[in-house]
């Protein structure tokens, strides 16, 4: 059972983080948007069964939900720990932590070695600062000067996420890959 370290607010005010003591994921970031979605995936069903909870997104010791509107944390707060303390930790095997490098699909199955690029910057310069936010970034795809991101976590509804992150990442990418790189958010 996860023990809860620590729980932090984000820049995203409907959205909360969740530090754990235990892994809950091999390094393979998970995100649901919906009960639908989370039907196969008991952590995730059993958030959603809380009522009020729109998103939820988990990566290793780190848990991320996002309520409604109509949500209120002083309620939320410990009706979620509860499923979070119950859910059973799970041990690393290497071939679980060999398919998190990379950070995306996209970047595995394709040749352009601009993806490689693109992922290398991402981990070193981005994704960690979304982590420590409670969000993260999955590169979703590379078509020809446009690369398609997926913002996962707080980072998914968060207003900044979608004006000034998104604006600083296609600069840094443009600086350092491709000078005429445009980055959208899918």
């Amino acid at each position: 059972m996860p023990k809860i370290s620590d729980i932090e607010e984000t820049p995203n005010p409907n959205a909360v983080k969740f530090i754990l003591r235990e892994p809950v994921s091999n390094g393979v970031a998970k995100s649901f948007h919906s009960v639908t979605q989370a039907e196969a995936d008991p952590l995730a069903k059993s958030l959603f069964d809380i009522g009020h909870v729109v998103s939820i997104f988990y990566m290793d010791r780190m848990i991320t939900v996002e309520k409604d509107d109509e949500g209120d944390w002083d309620d939320l707060l410990p009706a979620l720990a509860v499923p979070i303390r119950a859910t059973e930790p799970v041990v690393a095997s290497a071939a679980a932590a060999a398919a998190a490098v990379g950070g995306s699909i996209a970047a595995l199955a394709s040749d352009d070695p601009r993806l490689l690029k693109i992922n290398e910057i991402l981990d070193e310069k981005v994704r960690p600062a979304l982590m420590g936010d409670g969000g993260y970034l999955e590169v979703i795809g590379l078509a020809e000067h446009t690369l398609s991101i997926r913002y996962q976590g707080a980072c998914g509804s968060c207003p900044s996420s979608l004006t000034g992150t998104l604006m600083a990442i296609e600069g840094m990418l443009k600086q350092e890959v491709d000078p005429e790189m445009e980055v959208i958010a899918v």
